[in-house]
């Protein structure tokens, strides 16, 4: 609640947690050696509890398992085992278990309760073991229900009335029981668990609480690229290097694959081996399991370091400490902005915030969170092309030409296409692809082929991706860098068209052209008019209000309209175009700073201070009136700010077209808002 992120990334975060509030109940063990600790969020349903299932991974499964139970316990363990939690949590319909012999007692009845294992329960989630309460849970009452006349499953299988008002509950057989005196009287939920949770905690036998469940990712991986663990292995066993000997590198290897045994790429490394004696990383030929020794595989993930590489940002040069010092880190405090990516949620940027919590606790960092303000950018969407194949032939139709007949669109790389238009290349379409070398066309009338277009996410598999060296080499970088802000708002998807980005490379080239003519350098000291100054203070305070509110498309707009009104001004004067420079450059700072520098200046660019507008040049000398009759607008005049509403109805009155309109008519009503409107009533 307390930073500036979209409410969808923090829904996805909450969700990826978890938060469950009910009780945690102990049921202490027929035979009085142990307890099973259980948490529910529906305390209030414990007099409908039959049994207790524990995780077959449940640590106390094979200590109170009987030795008549212990063959078909330790059967279904093993077979449970072949099952991912995924699996087990995704299958509804299977239901499988096995009575360990154990009985638990009740914590207010003292009714004994057979105990099963069964896997529709998981030992990552609350303790590992639930009360069944085949009335309030539909998977209970399946198993219940499978196990029904089994041995340690009662034979009547109670259901649990959920009216907790009346005094006895009936379940599906028939049968009726007798409810807790505890629960008599009860007319809401929370009455019902107050009263439960009174009667836990006067035995000692249980609590409220909150359970927290996170969904964790995996912290080792096969790849190459990651950071290396500081891990080495003696006999098997895993040993941990001092810190003083840290960073471990990554080695040098000659392909990023994993071996031919399976092992990550690291296996193909021929020096990543560690010397216990020298501490440093060493051959692998040294290893002789008495000094020198195996190293770690696997690498971390990708979140590992960027949970908290904002930080060493605030590193002095050349510290190699673990963490800057409490005083830079108590200038710098937490992120101001953060611009990423949605996919992060439950990645890098749910963990950032548990690190930088951490590391709070720790004294490290002076923020709860990491970064205040966080904007997801929207994706730039590719330009699909499509080829029609007629079905089962190789005979392709072109766009138009289709008209009804049974196609496959098949997807063609853009490349292929004929100066960024739809037009297919058919002779690099068919070098394309061996499959496609004796293709055969159904052309437009005009004898092109014409391909279908669909705006989907970049893919390779999609032969839509555009690749920015191109542009670059083509264009430029400052280029491809404005014409990305120019698609559209920063937050919104947006479709790549290549055949659009020359707009933004012919403004690029008319602004080079205000600082250079065909001759050479023509920047002039001269004063600017009042013009010129207008149109450069305006765009100054547009530039300014849109990089406050992240609107660099508007801002992108507002460089073409001022380059363009500085162009038919015929403006090359150093005081307007010097701070054009300036507010250039984080748009386009390749040409930004070689203009600045041109204009005489040593330093780069990137130090000049940001333009700041000034309201004087932005006052209007005149201003532009639609002039109306009967309401309806007929012309514009323009008129001098300074002159009074009378002075105006003067001028109008006296203008060749409103006579025209009147024709010999005397006007009823002149009606002048001042800078807005003349509306003339006959």
């Amino acid at each position: 609640d307390t930073i500036d992120w979209s409410e969808s990334i923090k829904e996805s975060q909450r969700n990826w947690i978890g938060k469950s509030v009910g009780a945690s109940i102990d049921f202490v063990l027929a035979s009085g050696e142990n307890k099973v600790e259980v948490f529910t969020t529906r305390p209030d349903t414990l007099f409908g509890a039959i049994y207790l299932t524990l995780a077959p991974e449940h640590p106390l499964v094979l200590q109170i398992t009987t030795e008549e139970q212990r063959a078909e316990v330790e059967a279904y363990i093993a077979a449970t085992a072949k099952r991912s939690e995924r699996d087990r949590m995704a299958d509804t319909k299977t239901v499988s278990g096995a009575f360990t012999g154990a009985y638990a007692v009740h914590p207010l009845t003292g009714k004994q309760l057979p105990i099963w294992i069964g896997d529709y329960v998981l030992a990552s989630y609350g303790t590992g073991a639930v009360m069944a309460v085949p009335a309030g849970d539909d998977r209970d009452y399946a198993f219940a229900k499978h196990f029904k006349g089994a041995k340690g499953m009662p034979e009547v299988i109670n259901i649990f009335d959920k009216d907790i008002s009346e005094a006895a509950f009936t379940d599906k057989e028939g049968m009726t029981y007798q409810n807790s005196d505890i629960l008599n009287g009860c007319t809401n939920f929370g009455e019902a668990v107050a009263k439960v949770l009174a009667a836990l905690e006067a035995k000692g036998a249980g609590k409220a609480k909150v359970n927290y469940r996170l969904r964790d990712a995996v912290f080792s991986r096969q790849r190459y690229w990651g950071e290396p663990f500081p891990v080495y292995y003696e006999n098997g066993l895993p040993q941990m290097i001092g810190e003083e000997h840290l960073p471990i590198l990554l080695p040098e290897v000659e392909k990023y694959l994993p071996t031919e045994e399976g092992n990550p790429p690291l296996g193909n490394a021929t020096t990543w081996a560690w010397d216990t004696a020298n501490h440093k990383v060493v051959s692998n030929e040294l290893i002789d399991n008495q000094t020198v020794f195996p190293l770690e595989l696997n690498t971390m993930p990708g979140w590992a370091g960027s949970s908290w590489y904002w930080l060493e940002y605030m590193m002095e040069k050349g510290d190699r400490a673990v963490f800057p010092t409490k005083a830079v880190v108590d200038y710098w405090q937490n992120v101001d902005l953060y611009v990423g990516g949605s996919e992060h949620a439950t990645g890098h940027l749910l963990y950032s915030r548990f690190w930088n919590k951490f590391l709070k606790d720790r004294g490290f960092a002076p923020t709860e969170e990491p970064f205040k303000k966080l904007i997801n950018q929207g994706m730039i969407l590719g330009m699909s092309a499509f080829a029609y194949r007629l079905e089962g032939t190789n005979t392709f139709v072109s766009k138009n030409q289709i008209k009804g007949q049974s196609v496959q669109p098949i997807h063609v790389d853009v490349s292929l296409l004929k100066d960024t238009s739809d037009e297919l290349d058919i002779e690099k379409f068919k070098a394309w692809r061996k499959e496609f070398a004796n293709a055969e066309f159904i052309l437009e009338e005009d004898g092109k082929y014409i391909t279908g277009r669909e705006v989907e996410k970049m893919s390779k598999s999609k032969y839509n991706v555009v690749n920015p060296d191109d542009i670059c080499e083509q264009y430029g970088a400052d280029t491809l860098r404005l014409y990305e802000m120019f698609l559209g708002p920063l937050e919104q998807a947006k479709p790549w068209n290549t055949a659009g980005i020359s707009g933004v490379y012919n403004f690029l080239r008319k602004l080079w052209r205000l600082y250079f003519n065909d001759n050479g350098w023509q920047v002039t000291d001269q004063a600017p008019t009042p013009e010129m100054l207008k149109a450069l203070h305006k765009t100054i305070k547009k530039v300014n209000e849109d990089i406050e509110n992240f609107s660099f498309n508007t801002s992108v707009s507002q460089f073409m309209i001022c380059v363009n009104e500085l162009s038919s001004l015929k403006c090359h004067h150093r005081d307007v175009l010097a701070p054009l420079a300036v507010l250039v450059a984080p748009f386009a700072p390749h040409i930004a700073e070689e203009l600045w520098k041109r204009l005489g200046n040593t330093e780069s660019v990137t130090y000049a201070p940001y333009p700041v507008h000034e309201d004087k040049y932005l006052q209007e000398d005149s201003k532009e009136y639609p002039v109306s009759f009967n309401g309806k607008v007929r012309f514009k005049r323009a008129y001098a700010t300074s002159m009074s509403v009378a002075e105006i109805e003067q001028a109008i009155l006296a203008d060749p077209q409103t006579a025209e309109q009147l024709q010999g008519n005397a006007p009823k009503k002149v009606i002048v808002v001042p800078n807005r409107i003349i509306n003339i009533v006959s």
